[in-house]
């Protein structure tokens, strides 16, 4: 399986519920590294996965949705605990969305598999992996 990966960062801010959560139960903020590795078995007709350029663009702009916002205020996560775990899918399947429009190129059709991962720390992460 050949794989390429980009990289950027996203800040929130969000609260969450539930006596698991301690003190991260208050409003507080969160810097994650976040990782969105683009997977397939064969390369395609240019010997790549996928566009780096357009993949790093349209990564871009779906972090750029939930960058310097406060995710207790967005409508569509109202009620739910925006874990990072949770993030993970909700960034990955955004892209996915995207690379099925075609907003990766023609060539993006051919992608297998997509894992996005958001980075608390140097030393905890969480990742989420689909097919595509």
């Amino acid at each position: 399986m050949f794989s390429i990966t980009v990289r950027d960062h996203v800040m929130v801010a969000h609260s969450f519920r539930g006596e698991v959560f301690g003190p991260a139960q208050r409003l507080h903020g969160a810097t994650f590294l976040v990782d969105a590795t683009f997977r397939r078995s064969e390369l395609d007709a240019d010997n790549i996965v996928v566009d780096i350029g357009k993949a790093t663009e349209e990564f871009k702009a779906v972090l750029a949705d939930l960058n310097y916002r406060n995710l207790d205020d967005v409508p569509e996560f109202a009620g739910i605990n925006t874990s990072t775990e949770f993030l993970a899918k909700v960034i990955a399947d955004r892209l996915a969305d995207r690379v099925h429009t075609g907003a990766l190129g023609e060539g993006a059709r051919g992608l297998e598999g997509l894992t996005v991962s958001l980075h608390e720390s140097h030393v905890a992460w969480a990742s989420y992996e689909r097919a595509l």
